[in-house]
């Protein structure tokens, strides 16, 4: 039996066997309420890896007793989707009776992949349930999404965590055959990062070792660090590279940058994935020192879908070189920050009235746009004017950064506002 990995071993087949999620599949949510009366829509499980998302697509199958079809977006295309299709035509299985297909790493899936579902989704051939490591905002054809409720899966907090080891070790046949004591869980879940997968494969690691097993930080450290593999694009080590990259552009050390960079390569990253974080870098720590910048990096994130591995590498490597030799500014990543906290503290203020649009005769008669001075109209397109609702006339938000295209920036701000907003 042992021969079966533990976390296949303790996959929960009931739903009250599942551990969190609460929000999701608790007894008041929307998706119980629906798994009770015998119907759900199709939806898409976003959430990082290790938080249940398959088991939960295999317990809906089951509690609504639906033939259930499982396939990966890494190695299955639109032959794979098209014969399943086909085979649950043929069954003659439609509406509450239909089959459901799960399809793990939509997010892999291309857009023609993705619109060979939409028929059989839209005509209630199949419910469609996919699993996503990433916002299914950017990764899912709008088409399909608008098709599907997305539930938002969290990483298992450390009680739930413990609840999953405390679990195995009382259930696992092979588990209470052998001594074991945890004595300390902080490194077995900081190791896990969250995900219960992992969490059991450090366990069944620990349980390999002579008995009897004394689990304590310092042995989890030593047993473990050994035998976790360097790079798991779904697991801990994803989030610290792809950390530890970021801060290197923005550090400026372009060899730090490439290093990582090639660390996500050789683990398997998802190039999209990479280029996504860049074009937020270069908004959040280059924006206006250098607006070419975001330009760059969203040029990189479409030769990388137009290119593909291994290729794109080269392209990523130009990008990370680029952004992390550029000048640096967080002054727009500040400016929005400082904005949305006044909204925050002010609530909605009057616009001022002569910034109003007056598309009416009534709203015109109201004072809507009534002396509204129009910048064109007055040297170099200019006019000394208070835009902002009145309780915040002189209020700051954008600091321009300390960098050759923002000083002068900041000279131009100066001579247009001289005292007003204190540049």
């Amino acid at each position: 039996m042992h021969n079966i990995p533990l976390a296949e071993r303790m996959r929960p087949e009931h739903i009250d066997e599942y551990i969190g999620q609460e929000h999701v599949i608790g007894p008041h949510s929307n998706l119980r309420k629906a798994l009770d009366a015998g119907f759900i829509p199709s939806i898409i499980l976003w959430g990082p890896p290790g938080v249940g998302k398959t088991t939960l697509a295999r317990i809906i199958s089951s509690s609504l007793d639906r033939p259930f079809y499982k396939i990966s977006a890494i190695n299955s295309g639109v032959k794979e989707i098209r014969e399943i299709i086909e085979k649950v035509k043929n069954q003659g299985l439609f509406g509450n009776n239909n089959a459901i297909l799960f399809i793990d790493e939509i997010h892999r899936f291309s857009k023609s992949q993705q619109d060979s579902l939409l028929g059989a989704v839209e005509s209630g051939t199949i419910t469609l349930i996919g699993a996503t490591t990433e916002n299914p905002s950017f990764e899912v054809n709008s088409a399909l999404l608008s098709r599907c409720q997305v539930f938002v899966l969290e990483s298992l907090t450390k009680d739930l965590l413990k609840e999953v080891v405390e679990r195995a070790l009382k259930q696992d046949d092979f588990l209470k055959s052998k001594n074991i004591k945890i004595k300390e869980y902080e490194e077995l879940i900081k190791i896990s990062g969250g995900d219960a997968r992992k969490l059991l494969n450090a366990l069944e690691i620990l349980s390999t070792i002579e008995e009897p097993i004394i689990v304590d930080n310092e042995l989890t450290a030593k047993v473990i660090g050994k035998n976790l593999s360097l790079y798991d694009k779904n697991g801990e080590q994803h989030y610290d590279i792809i950390s530890a990259f970021i801060k290197s552009i923005r550090g400026s050390d372009p060899n730090a940058a490439v290093y990582y960079l090639a660390r996500m390569i050789e683990g398997g990253e998802d190039p999209k994935f990479i280029a996504r974080r860049l074009i937020i870098l270069a908004s959040e720590d280059i924006g206006n020192a250098n607006p070419s910048a975001l330009a760059l990096a969203n040029s990189t994130f479409e030769a990388v879908q137009f290119v593909g591995w291994p290729e794109s590498r080269i392209i990523l490597s130009q990008c990370a070189i680029y952004l992390a030799c550029s000048d640096k500014s967080n002054s727009a990543y500040e400016a929005i920050n400082k904005a949305q906290q006044v909204v925050k503290d002010t609530g909605d203020l009057s616009v001022p009235l002569k910034l109003r649009n007056a598309p009416t005769q009534l709203m015109k008669e109201l004072g809507y746009g009534k002396d509204y001075k129009y910048a064109h109209a007055y040297d170099n397109s200019f006019v000394k004017e208070n835009y902002l609702p009145e309780n915040l006339s002189k209020q700051k938000l954008y600091e321009p950064g300390d960098n050759p295209k923002e000083k002068r920036w900041r000279e131009k701000l100066q001579h247009k506002w001289n005292d007003h907003y204190d540049y």
